[in-house]
C-alpha cells in the first residue's frame, strides 16, 4: 500500500472490465450524494469518437496519455463517485493521484465472470481479435497487484448484483 494522506470526499472505483465499476458508480453516487464521473465516458465525449476508434488510431499509449488527462481533470473535482477504466492503474503517477485524491474501492471479480459480463460486448479493444479468457487471465496478472497496491476497500463482485456491490460499497466506505 501506497501510504498518502487522503480526500476522503471523493470515490474511485478500480477494477478489470467486467467488474461492474460504471454501474455500480451511478448507483454508489446517488447513495452518498455525489456527483457520478466516468473517465472513460469523458475520454469519448472529449474526442466524439469511441475507445476503439482511439486505439486504432493512436493505439493504446495514445489512449491511455488521455485517460491521465481526464483522471487529472476528475481530481480536482470535489465530491464524486467516478469509475475508471481498467487499465488506468498502469500508470505510476495514475495510482499516486487516486491514492491522494480519494478513496479507492477495488470491485476484484474472477476471470469467469469478467468473461461472462464481457461476451457480448464490441467496446473492449483489449480483447478485439482475441480468446477473451485467456486475455482477461493476462490482463489480471499485470494489473491485479496494482490494483490490490492502491486499494483502500475491496469488495468481491463475483454473483452479486448491482445493488448488492454498491450497498456493500456504502457500508466500507461509511466505516472507513
Amino acid at each position: 500500500m501506497i501510504p498518502m494522506p487522503k480526500n476522503k470526499n471523493n470515490i474511485f472505483l478500480i477494477g478489470p472490465m467486467g467488474s461492474g465499476k460504471t454501474s455500480v458508480a451511478k448507483k454508489l453516487s446517488e447513495k452518498l450524494g455525489k456527483q457520478f464521473a466516468d473517465t472513460d465516458a469523458k475520454v469519448t465525449n472529449k474526442t466524439g469518437v469511441d475507445i476503439n476508434y482511439i486505439f486504432d488510431i493512436e493505439g493504446e499509449v495514445g489512449f491511455r496519455k488521455r485517460e491521465e488527462a481526464t483522471l487529472k481533470e476528475c481530481i480536482l473535482k470535489n465530491n464524486i463517485v467516478l469509475s475508471t477504466g481498467g487499465g488506468i492503474v498502469l500508470s505510476v503517477n495514475n495510482r499516486l493521484l487516486l491514492k491522494k485524491h480519494g478513496v479507492v474501492v477495488y470491485l476484484e471479480t474472477s476471470v469467469e465472470s469478467q468473461e461472462v459480463r464481457t461476451r457480448l460486448s464490441n467496446n473492449r479493444p483489449l480483447l478485439k481479435n482475441k480468446e477473451h479468457k485467456k486475455a482477461l487471465q493476462e490482463l489480471m496478472l499485470t494489473r491485479g497487484p496494482l490494483y490490490e497496491e492502491i486499494a483502500d476497500i475491496t469488495i468481491n463482485t463475483n454473483n452479486k448484483s448491482i445493488e448488492e456491490v454498491a450497498t456493500e460499497a456504502h457500508s466500507k466506505i461509511n466505516e472507513y
